[in-house]
């Protein structure tokens, strides 16, 4: 990582996946080509879980290369750190004018990286279990139909699991006072 100022824990980046609303993963096609596509995944410990239609372009590449990246984004939001009538002074001044780049013109943003391979679940109780975390982080209040729909829904739906390899964790954020929470500090 390049900005080894912004890194953050492991523990950090498991919560950032918990959080997010989906992951986006990528892969190698069978013609060396990049293709990513946005999932509903969840966590159990250091194993992600997310379902698939059974056939398609993704599940293809997953049985010839199973290597995969996921990136998760957290919070993110842009900081108003100044006024308009700072921003005014600022951009007055031209030994100041990189403040608007570094502290106006900016996101403040947590995220998280995982890499690992991808693996069938052909287990039918792991699959159930699998598809429970999914529908309670997603659907958690619809969680008295689960039985019911899982019954017919698991026979069209491949469940995958991906082991967390590596995982690596950033942010940017800045504390009350304006100031960039670097190395790690949470408060």
């Amino acid at each position: 990582m390049r900005r080894k100022d912004r890194e953050m824990s492991k523990e950090f980046g498991l919560e950032v996946i918990d959080k997010a609303r989906y992951g986006v993963i990528s892969m190698i096609d069978e013609y060396n080509e990049p293709y990513g596509i946005p999932l509903s995944i969840v966590r159990d410990k250091s194993t992600l879980y997310f379902h698939s239609a059974m056939d398609g372009r993704k599940v293809k590449i997953f049985e010839k290369n199973p290597n995969v990246s996921i990136s998760f984004i957290g919070e993110i939001k842009i900081p108003e750190k100044y006024t308009k009538g700072e921003l005014d002074e600022i951009a007055k001044d031209e030994s100041k004018s990189v403040l608007l780049i570094s502290s106006v013109f900016t996101t403040e943003y947590e995220s998280a990286v995982v890499k690992g391979k991808v693996r069938l679940v052909e287990d039918e109780e792991e699959k159930i279990k699998a598809m429970r975390l999914i529908c309670e982080k997603y659907t958690s209040t619809k969680m008295d139909y689960f039985d019911i729909a899982v019954k017919s829904g698991l026979k069209r739906t491949n469940i995958y699991e991906v082991e967390i390899e590596e995982i690596t964790a950033k942010r940017k954020k800045y504390d009350k006072n304006g100031e960039e929470m670097k190395w790690g500090r949470m408060e």
